[in-house]
């Protein structure tokens, strides 16, 4: 198995991220990386963080996660969500952590706003969490609808409001108390620094006909391994079905099932679109003519060209030190 050589600590050290759209394989690729390079994987989903939402995100299993260190996994509960500005601090925490070890950090996940957090260096604004504002907020768009909760944020800050999609409650919400907690608009906050590590940037693709079929399957399969019952059981933990963990996608649809709202079938097509839909989203973070992304087609023995194409990768840099 391939180990880090120490690199100079006036140079950035190196840092893989492995992009793709949902269900395309990058865990299961991760983990064939793993067996060649001594890599920790860093998760950059923003689903993966709660804890007992297992089947319905696809999660890593706890073999998978005995087999190779896995970080920002069931990390905090489903009741408490993350901000973007925490889960940068906490995967660059990470990140430093391992390289730190000698070790290769691979961040791996379908979430593009903390990929383009992580990689292009924001500085996400830090505004204190307002529990009472986001609630007033939430009550005045359920009777009004996302729309004029949207144009509030877009008369005091139009830059942010033509990034985010009206119909995105939660993001809206967000934006207005960053403003209202802070004093100053979040398009005046969004900073940039250069970010701390060199990186090497691997895409995972294949044919959009070939990626639906496998989302279909893997949605039959986490029905037969119990996603209604995992959706039951957060429930009645007292997990709200409109709290930002359960948006991802099939919680929400099956809590409505259960709640008597729509049936299985109902709720399984409407996860089917709801998935297709976020497939075509992430194309908008991840596209394949972006020429600092190293595509590959998710085939047979991609773990292994993968793992090459980064050997190579850590020797040019190895190589730019040597000669410096």
């Amino acid at each position: 198995m391939t180990r880090l050589s120490p690199i100079a600590r006036h140079e950035p050290p190196p840092l893989i991220a492995l992009v793709g759209p949902t269900g395309v394989g990058k865990t299961e690729v991760s983990m064939g990386i793993a067996r060649t390079l001594q890599v920790e994987i860093v998760s950059c989903d923003s689903r993966l963080l709660y804890r007992g939402m297992d089947i319905g995100t696809a999660k890593p299993t706890e073999q998978q996660r005995q087999a190779v260190t896995h970080h920002l996994i069931d990390v905090t509960d489903p009741g408490h969500a993350w901000s973007l500005a925490v889960y940068c601090r906490e995967a660059l925490r990470a990140i430093d952590e391992i390289q730190a070890r000698g070790r290769l950090p691979l961040l791996v996940g379908g979430t593009g706003q903390y990929f383009a957090a992580l990689l292009e260096g924001w500085l996400p604004p830090m505004g204190p969490p307002d529990q009472l504002l986001r609630e007033e907020l939430q009550r005045f768009a359920e009777a009004n609808g996302p729309v004029p909760l949207w144009d509030r944020l877009r008369d005091v800050d139009a830059l942010t409001a033509a990034r985010i999609d009206p119909r995105n409650v939660r993001r809206v919400i967000r934006a207005l108390e960053i403003y209202h907690t802070t004093g100053i608009v979040p398009s005046e906050q969004r900073l940039r620094a250069p970010p701390p590590f060199s990186m090497l940037r691997i895409g995972l693709t294949m044919a959009r006909q070939e990626l639906y079929g496998r989302i279909d399957r893997r949605l039959d399969q986490m029905i037969e391994h119990g996603f209604v019952d995992e959706v039951r059981r957060l429930l009645a933990a007292g997990v709200a079905a409109e709290s930002p963990a359960m948006s991802a996608i099939g919680y929400r649809e099956l809590a409505a099932c259960l709640r008597g709202e729509m049936s299985l079938e109902v709720s399984l097509r409407s996860i089917r679109r709801a998935s297709r839909r976020f497939v075509r989203r992430q194309g908008n973070w991840f596209k394949l003519d972006n020429p600092q992304i190293h595509w590959f087609v998710a085939q047979s023995g991609v773990d292994r060209a993968i793992a090459e194409t980064i050997r190579i990768w850590l020797g040019q840099q190895r190589s730019r030190e040597g000669s410096g």
